[in-house]
């Protein structure tokens, strides 16, 4: 289902939010992409922490605006968030958050409101669970795990050699098994 574009933010809450996107994102560090990414995270205190995206020549190393705002709201002590506005240059259509920025938000809950701001103001509004249905969650670590482990065998291209020599053990196994008694 397609989300409706809101033309302009829907309080003085929101406008504020996306401002501190807007200014976040002329900030941004991207000589490489130059694509510039600001993003404003509303913490359940009532502060907005902002961030840029910031590239590095190693690229596997360059920082994402959303995980520099989570970033700032944890290393403040905050861990509970309300919402996310991510912006970038782009004018028609939106720029969503990375995989890697998902799961990092999934981190503090799955109820965060996430608007996708384009350049010029115009937004859409997701749940970061919409974005990220099937999350790895805190919760996920909590779960019952088995006790046991179930071993894979690849036998490669000599499969059947190595499946012969396999089935040798085993018959051997059952022998000294079945002598016990």
């Amino acid at each position: 289902m397609e989300k409706e574009i809101m033309l302009a933010p829907s309080s003085t809450e929101l406008q504020e939010l996306f401002r501190e996107a807007h200014l976040a994102k002329h900030k941004a560090y991207c000589p490489y992409s130059k694509f510039r990414v600001g993003a404003a995270l509303l913490a359940t205190s009532g502060k907005i922490y902002s961030g840029c995206n910031i590239e590095n020549a190693s690229y596997a190393l360059a920082t994402c605006a959303e995980r520099t705002a989570v970033v700032k709201a944890v290393s403040e002590g905050e861990k509970s968030f309300k919402k996310l506005a991510i912006t970038s240059d782009v004018e028609l259509g939106f720029t969503g958050p990375c995989g890697s920025c998902r799961q990092t938000l999934a981190e503090f809950g799955l109820d965060l409101d996430v608007y996708l701001v384009n350049a010029k103001n115009e937004s859409k509004l997701y749940k970061l669970q919409e974005l990220l249905p099937i999350a790895f969650t805190p919760s996920d670590l909590e779960r019952p795990r088995s006790n046991h482990d179930i071993m894979f065998i690849d036998f490669g291209l000599n499969g059947v050699g190595v499946a012969y020599q396999l089935s040798l053990l085993l018959n051997q196994l059952v022998i000294k098994l079945d002598g016990v008694n």
